[in-house]
């Protein structure tokens, strides 16, 4: 885990974000077979939201599912923080991520906001005077433990508007033993790639070379594996929107091109990377781009799978880009008094503390966003040792942009329409029009 330690600091030397997560994902966005939802309360007859009047102060969060095991670890957070903390009413709500941006959102629309939100996106929250900065809302103490580089992801005209959760970056997994059957080295360039699906193809044609996720969970990340890996993204040197270059249209047809090839899981619309993660751990997938928490879910899954990790794929001399995820707590401005403010930042205390956050990071194989929860990890696990040089390279999502939520979908129905058949070019034409106007 010594190297754990010079995960962080590359990270943040290099890649502007000290990272390691799914779903990225990612951090990594995406949610498991978890229940779909949870809420754990403390409860009291005597109990009154006007905490100034010497009630109780109460805190709703709404929570990312992360994984199988995000549910029963809020459960017990709110048992725990409610026995130490019998004058802070608190709730937390977990929601998976294909449902959590609904919910948010009809709260709000209700004039229902919750108090503390976990998720990806902030800045049209931010931009619609929703939010708290977030020297109101964390203490100094907890504030000065978090990676000022991460920090930065939230800063918008000098001010941060919120903090991060947890991270992650991806990189591309294979099935040692399925490659070796198959006669082919790990792919380094495009060319490569091709040549090694059609020789796992040869060698059998039940498995699936080759792991792809255009779905509404992850579509966004499959935009930035290809068109990074190419020279493409969402944004030119300038950071204005490049959605319609000539680098991101040869690479999505790149990737289309794969499933057409039928190289692919048959269903890239559908199959989220979760499905993939199952397909990857019984051998039926022998190569996935995806994040640092895999070997958590293959291991809390049963699963024995002989991999390795090494850097994406990119096409000819373009250096591989990791996708690096991060998510983030952000606080509602719903009109608190002092002493819920003080009921907010005890939360995020004890949400920081180092063990425990070092607790929620490693329970789903997510990296963590504070210096000193890097350093206890540092003592603890090993594992992460191969994503040192992989993190070193890696881009994150523009999501300080307001427009990122519209871009962000706006991929996916672009993937999503190529796979039927739609022409890429003037697809992403379309999307660069309506995200400019």
């Amino acid at each position: 885990m010594k190297k754990f330690v010079a995960l962080f600091l590359a990270l943040t030397l290099t890649c502007g974000l000290v990272a390691c997560g799914g779903g990225g994902g990612n951090a990594d966005s995406g949610d498991a077979d978890d229940s779909g939802s949870t809420t754990e309360e403390s409860t009291d007859e005597e109990a009154t939201d006007d905490a100034g009047s010497g009630g109780k102060a109460s805190i709703n969060v709404i929570a990312a599912q992360y994984g199988q095991n995000t549910t029963k670890w809020w459960a017990e957070f709110v048992d725990d923080f409610t026995a130490e903390y019998p004058d802070i009413d608190l709730t937390v709500e977990v929601e998976s991520w294909n449902d959590i941006y609904t919910v948010v959102n009809t709260r709000i629309s209700n004039n229902d906001a919750p108090d503390i939100l976990n998720i990806d996106v902030f800045a049209n929250y931010q931009a619609d005077d929703l939010l708290l900065p977030a020297a109101d809302f964390v203490s100094q103490e907890t504030y000065d433990k978090m990676y000022p580089a991460f920090l930065e992801q939230s800063d918008v005209d000098g001010t941060i508007w919120a903090i991060p959760d947890l991270a992650s970056a991806r990189a591309l997994y294979v099935n040692k033993d399925i490659l070796e059957a198959a006669k082919v080295e790990i792919p380094t360039t495009w060319d490569e790639l091709t040549a090694a699906c059609e020789a796992i193809k040869a060698y059998d044609s039940k498995i699936y070379p080759w792991g792809v996720d255009m779905t509404t969970d992850e579509g966004q990340a499959a935009f930035a594996y290809y068109t990074w890996n190419n020279g493409g993204g969402f944004v030119d040197d300038d950071n204005n929107w490049a959605l319609n270059s000539a680098e991101n249209v040869e690479a999505i047809e790149y990737a289309i091109g794969l499933v057409n090839d039928g190289y692919t899981n048959s269903d890239p619309s559908n199959d989220t990377r979760y499905d993939l993660q199952d397909m990857f751990g019984a051998g039926q997938v022998a190569m996935m781009i995806g994040p640092n928490s895999i070997p958590t879910y293959i291991a809390d899954g049963g699963y024995t799978v002989n991999y390795e990790v090494a850097p994406i794929p990119t096409n000819g001399g373009n250096d591989s880009v990791s996708a690096g995820v991060m998510d983030r707590f952000m606080c509602f401005d719903n009109g608190y008094s002092d002493a819920e403010l003080e009921a907010i930042k005890t939360f995020f205390d004890y949400f920081y503390e180092d063990a425990r956050y070092s607790e929620w990071v490693l329970m789903e194989g997510f990296l963590p966003a504070t210096s000193t929860g890097g350093e206890i990890l540092a003592k603890e696990d090993e594992s992460m040792a191969s994503w040192v040089d992989i993190v070193g390279s890696c881009k994150f999502y523009p999501t300080a942009k307001t427009e990122w939520d519209d871009v962000k979908q706006g991929v996916i129905n672009v993937e999503q329409q190529a796979l039927l058949g739609g022409n890429v070019q003037e697809l992403l034409d379309e999307l660069q029009a309506e995200i400019a106007e």
